[in-house]
């Protein structure tokens, strides 16, 4: 399945949607009637298919689409991935960075296409900590690299708006698999993307 390039909306899935959406607004008190709430239904429909548009995404494909046989065997890392997720607890947004690295076994991916990975995991409702392992998985079981790791840092609006309401704090989930698993490659890993969230 090919990455998704520009936004698709299924007409059955925005009409479901939007009768949803429509009585929500009525339900918490809103008039769906009035003017500035006319077409929220529909945008709201939109962005939540936009927003999930993960499940119909196969990152194994992407990869598998700029999978090259290279004989290198340093460690490549790609860090500062933005990454826009939603809690599956609350469906309030969690966002943050996503640092990868893998030490290739003969094969190489393009670096955009890790990137697209951590969009097809956090294109879905999610926790941070199956997030993490998920891209780990991904990445391991189409290169089968001598080691991955990932590392998320990202602030919940669930713990920032509701709850606790504590608005600096930063959750932290890593994995790691392979070489990454000895203490002096995972150093060498966090200290390349040491640095604090913006």
């Amino acid at each position: 399945m090919a990455y998704k390039k520009t936004e698709h909306y299924d007409e059955a899935a925005t009409s479901g949607l939007m009768g949803h959406y429509k009585g929500i607004l009525d339900l918490i008190g809103e008039d769906s009637g009035r003017e500035g709430l006319l077409k929220t239904p529909e945008r709201l429909a939109k962005a939540m298919q936009y927003l999930t548009q993960g499940y119909e995404l196969d990152a194994k494909a992407i990869i598998n689409s700029a999978k090259f046989h290279e004989p290198v065997s340093e460690m490549i890392v790609v860090k500062d991935i933005e990454v826009y997720s939603m809690c599956e607890h609350h469906m309030l947004p969690f966002f943050g960075k996503a640092h990868v690295a893998y030490i290739p076994n003969g094969w190489i991916t393009g670096l955009s296409k890790v990137a697209r990975v951590v969009d097809v995991y956090a294109r879905r409702l999610q926790v941070q900590e199956r997030l993490t392992v998920q891209i780990m998985e991904a990445i391991k079981e189409t290169l089968n690299p001598v080691g991955v790791a990932v590392v998320i840092e990202a602030k919940h609006l669930c713990m920032m708006m509701r709850g606790v309401q504590k608005q600096n704090s930063v959750t932290t989930t890593s994995a790691f698999d392979g070489e990454f698993q000895k203490n002096s490659t995972r150093s060498e890993f966090m200290k390349l993307i040491s640095h604090k969230l913006d």
